[in-house]
């Protein structure tokens, strides 16, 4: 690729190559999903029940999503250091997207089937 090439690239195909690299990491769908549905907080152990995930796994994907601002950390109680994880307004703006894309594969697997 010569350098001419990289100059004419519009910067937000290298944006969008950025969040779908980081989307398409093992259980990063799965947290943001289930984050959607629960409409509320979770503990890190109940995230990491509902997408059947290591708690490495788990950790090092929560933290690329806090990162990037789809997921929200908030302390759980002053008196503690428990933390409980929500999907932030920056994720919610995804939800759509991401329920069109596993609608757009289910529809896709029914087909093949028939």
């Amino acid at each position: 690729m010569s350098d001419e090439s990289n100059l004419n690239c519009d910067p937000l195909y290298g944006q969008v190559d950025v969040i779908l690299e980081l989307l398409t990491k093992s259980k990063s769908l799965h947290i943001l999903m289930v984050l959607h549905q629960k409409k509320g907080n979770m503990r890190f152990s109940e995230i990491k029940d509902a997408v059947d995930a290591s708690s490495t796994t788990v950790s090092r994907r929560l933290g690329e999503l806090i990162q990037h601002g789809l997921v929200v950390r908030t302390l759980k109680h002053e008196s503690t250091t428990s933390h409980e994880y929500s999907i932030s307004e920056h994720g919610e703006n995804l939800s759509p997207i991401m329920k069109s894309f596993y609608d757009w594969v289910g529809e896709g697997t029914s087909q093949k089937s028939h």
